[in-house]
């Protein structure tokens, strides 16, 4: 049967995220925060965001202060440790000096993070000379290596749990590039052998070691004097890394947020090429919505969560059934008895692996097809051996002959047909931007693509269409107020913001709620430009004549009911306008005296826009005086 390209893609619109969350992994993340506490990093000061120099101490507390907000709301199920080195005391399990684990109580070291923990850490500054303290742990002369005690330390907390269900890091945060630099002789010798030792036996055991680099005023950290050897760092790795460690302080907060929330796989799943032929691939999550979490219900008495539970009694006796209930279809007069179980196998289409079917040009891949988001493929040798080289000679050939795979995927009750686009690796001085490997895109089913043109077509009217000249007005608008390097990650959620900012508001009894900005609200100084305001009338001159406001007509020839109160509206701002002396109320700072409707007076007689908080029309009515 011959089959249109564009009509075969599919999807399933019922419940479009039940695939992400169920097969979301039960990894959860492990990370001990391993803060050098020497007089360096108080003593070396860094530009802040609110042009104050402060210590490298406070940028490292803010930034880790911030990520565990972050991380209570988004990800309260990780656990987390902080860990002091170079101190004055010693507070750890293994009583090794020059390390302080930080904590609180009712708590374990390694823990989720609590609302109590997160209140002490903000005061930690004030109380760190009194409490902790700060000295340099190594030092000539001496064989204490704080360091190496912190890798100990670190690594004997991240013991907790198991590597294949939990991912485990530690995070290095400092200004020194060389810590064994005031030592000489075998002894330097000996502490860099057993801290490079330490660090390696940490990795072999699933733990993963990451430094943040604290760059001092007027001088670059350098990674090659020491720690590209503990992390193993070599080549274009370790000039990717240096280029990092470059960056200006001011980005270490969005430095720390990559690191700490990395992007994790879905789930692995088996990818069948064909008959007896399959391999392993790992999904990831590029870009999914955030949605608030979920509801739970509590014990007015108790505050202990609730647990719901459903019991079946029978209409006639009354009696508690301990069976499960048996479902039943009706055909040809009689009742056909079905269980639970059998119901799920009737349901169950999809085994949950992705099933190779085919391949076709990448022209017949639309835009419109991509319903939702996609998700990011891999190849895993950790199960089968040999997946990685079946899916790069697959990918190759997929690029070269520009392909597209054809394949049927899904759970087994939201089953539907993905294509598998090939993308390849881009890299640039920086690093790697874009790594190589297949999106995974959701095929609509033939109900979602609708044609508007079918549906409103209609034989006894011709459809209006733009003249030249509205079309290139509108272009020459558009490309005016383009947003150049636009990313949907620009714009955060101001409805979820504020949950959040409630929700922290209360957990950490603050008193006064964080200020939420909306960035989806249209940039009002902006559209007041002059060449902006140039070009809308323009457009609005080209599409509605010069006195559009009166020859807003309908088909029949009469006013419509919008038009009349518009046209009211803007002859009583007008009447109104008169009444007011604008100039003198804009230098002597009155403005802020009038009522919103007062202003929207003088917005509606100048044709401007009357959208916005008071302040905002305030600002545009004095950008329109020249103030």
């Amino acid at each position: 049967m011959d089959l249109d390209p564009e009509d075969v893609f599919r999807d399933d619109e019922d419940d479009p995220e039940s695939e992400f969350h169920q097969g979301r992994d039960s990894t959860k993340e492990l990370v001990v925060y391993l803060v050098d506490a020497s007089p360096k990093m108080f003593s070396t000061s860094c530009p802040s965001e609110d042009a104050k120099d402060g210590s490298l101490f406070h940028a490292a507390m803010s930034c880790i202060l911030e990520s565990l907000k972050t991380q209570i709301i988004n990800r309260s199920y990780d656990e987390v440790a902080i860990c002091f080195f170079n101190t004055r005391e010693k507070k750890n399990l293994q009583d090794l000096n020059g390390v302080y684990v930080f904590n609180v109580a009712e708590r374990e070291d390694l823990d989720r993070p609590t609302a109590r923990l997160i209140k002490e850490f903000e005061c930690i500054e004030e109380k760190f000379d009194n409490d902790i303290g700060s000295k340099y742990g190594i030092l000539s002369g001496s064989r204490d290596n704080s360091l190496y005690s912190a890798l100990w330390v670190a690594q004997a907390l991240l013991r907790k749990g198991s590597a294949k269900t939990a991912d485990k890091r530690m995070l290095l945060l400092t200004n020194e590039d060389d810590p064994f630099g005031s030592i000489k002789g075998i002894t330097k010798m000996d502490m860099l052998r057993t801290t490079l030792q330490r660090a390696k036996d940490a990795q072999d055991l699933g733990i993963s070691i990451e430094l943040l680099p604290l760059s001092r005023r007027n001088d670059e950290f350098n990674v090659s004097l020491f720690y590209a050897e503990l992390l193993g760092l070599e080549g274009d790795e370790l000039a990717q890394f240096q280029a990092l460690a470059g960056e200006r302080l001011k980005d270490m907060k969005e430095q720390l947020r990559k690191r700490i929330f990395k992007k994790r796989k879905i789930r692995r799943i088996k990818f069948i090429i064909a008959n007896g032929m399959s391999i392993d691939v790992d999904t990831y999550a590029l870009i999914r919505p955030t949605n608030p979490g979920t509801i739970t219900w509590l014990d007015s008495v108790t505050n202990l969560p609730i647990k719901s539970d459903r019991s079946f009694i029978c209409t006639d006796t009354g009696a508690l059934l301990q069976e499960p209930a048996q479902r039943f279809q009706s055909y040809k007069s009689e009742d056909v008895m079905l269980s639970v179980d059998e119901l799920s196998e009737i349901k169950r289409i999809a085994s949950g692996h992705l099933r190779l079917l085919g391949f076709k040009p990448l022209s017949c891949l639309k835009d419109y097809h991509n319903l939702r988001p996609s998700t990011f493929i891999f190849p895993s040798d950790e199960e089968v051996i040999g997946s990685t080289c079946i899916f790069v000679a697959l990918h190759r050939s997929m690029l070269q002959l520009n392909r597209f795979a054809l394949a049927f995927g899904g759970s087994s009750n939201n089953p539907h047909l993905v294509a598998l686009v090939a993308q390849n690796e881009i890299i640039s001085g920086g690093g790697q931007v874009e790594p190589p490997g297949m999106h995974m895109i959701y095929l609509p089913y033939s109900d979602d693509i609708r044609h508007i043109e079918e549906v409103h077509a209609d034989a006894n009217t011709i459809a209006p269409r733009a003249t030249d000249d509205q079309t290139k007005t509108a272009s020459a608008l558009v490309r005016r107020i383009d947003l150049k390097d636009f990313s949907v990650c620009q714009f955060s959620n101001p409805a979820l913001q504020r949950h959040y900012a409630v929700l922290q508001a209360l957990a950490l009894d603050e008193d006064e709620m964080p200020e939420i900005k909306d960035e989806t609200l249209p940039d009002q100084e902006g559209m007041a430009r002059p060449g902006i305001v140039k070009l809308l009338e323009e457009f609005k001159l080209s599409v509605f004549g010069e006195n559009y406001e009166d020859n807003d007509l309908t088909t029949g020839g009469t006013m419509t009911e919008a038009s009349r109160k518009r046209k009211a509206i803007a002859d009583n701002a007008t009447k109104e306008y008169s009444k007011y002396d604008w100039l003198e109320l804009a230098d002597t700072g009155k403005l802020k005296d009038l009522t919103v409707a007062e202003l929207k007076y003088y917005l509606t007689a100048n044709n401007l826009s009357v959208t916005g908080a008071k302040a905002a029309l305030i600002s545009r009515i004095l950008t329109h005086m020249g103030k």
